[in-house]
């Protein structure tokens, strides 16, 4: 299964966000999942199943409890395929930032009793076309 196959279930990327702040027990899992989606603690247990087996978990016994952790590796390989866009978006990004600065940069340097430039001031009646 591709990456983006399992990445791309809600149910998988809420399990593996709750995983990321630490190991977790399939019962924690599960109650967490089930209140948010619905679904079933079988069904949570296919989910959980889907990303030990395609790598973005590990399991460990602790007695007879499983605890789930995320695995890294695959996460870091979807990242390194993302770089190439991030570029692009990074510019985009970049971009936004500036316009909201200057944008800030703007009100603070305006009158505070004056008008917002864009609309004409309040009291003006509009002007009548000839």
């Amino acid at each position: 299964m591709h990456a983006f196959d399992v990445l791309g279930d809600p149910v998988r990327r809420r399990i593996l966000e709750l995983l990321a702040d630490g190991e977790l027990s399939a019962g924690e899992v599960t109650a967490v999942v089930r209140r948010e989606f619905g679904i079933s603690q079988p069904g949570v247990s296919q989910h959980l199943r889907v990303l030990r087996e395609n790598g973005f978990a590990r399991v460990r016994a602790e007695g007879a409890r499983r605890l789930y952790a995320v695995e890294p590796a695959p996460l870091q390989d979807v990242d390194r395929w993302l770089e190439r866009f991030r570029r692009t978006w990074d510019r985009h990004l970049d971009a936004l930032a500036t316009e909201l600065a200057r944008g800030k940069r703007e009100r603070r340097a305006a009158p505070r009793d004056a008008p917002p430039q864009d609309t004409p001031p309040q009291d003006t009646p509009p002007e009548e076309e000839p």
